[in-house]
């Protein structure tokens, strides 16, 4: 295990509107409000949304399986960012709900409010880590 302490920086809300897009819209503050390091919740509703739910087997390089939401949905969850080279990446993974119906994923493409998401974004001072392309997995994992 590699890890780095830090303290927490500032604390920023965010209120995403229907239709706008989720990731498209972390990814902008981010690199608006340079976040180099933080840690994020997400509550509220999805209209679309693309998140994988594992990989189809336990090998490397992991083929993902692929579920879309494709309707509103419940969303809660987790996400961390920090940069790869010049750009913010998100790591999200949530719960998605529809009537009496769960998925729970990792967002990665296509995301779409559905009325209202609110975002609570903290920012960590100190750390230092990146992300950056893992050969052995073909993923862009976190390294310190």
């Amino acid at each position: 295990m590699k890890y780095q302490t830090g303290k927490p920086g500032r604390v920023i809300v965010a209120r995403f509107e229907d239709h706008e897009d989720v990731l498209g819209n972390l990814i902008a503050l981010a690199r608006n409000e340079n976040i180099r390091a933080g840690i994020f919740y997400l509550i509220g509703g999805m209209r679309e949304g693309r998140i994988v739910v594992g990989p189809e087997t336990d090998q490397l390089p992991p083929k993902p399986v692929w579920k879309a939401l494709g309707e509103s949905h419940e969303v809660v969850g987790l996400g961390t960012i920090f940069w790869q080279g010049d750009e913010p990446k998100i790591h999200f993974h949530g719960a998605f709900g529809k009537k009496d119906q769960v998925k729970v994923g990792c967002l990665r493409e296509k995301s779409e409010t559905f009325l209202v998401l609110e975002a609570v974004i903290i920012e960590m001072e100190g750390i230092t880590a990146t992300r950056e392309l893992d050969p052995a997995s073909g993923m862009v994992l976190l390294k310190m």
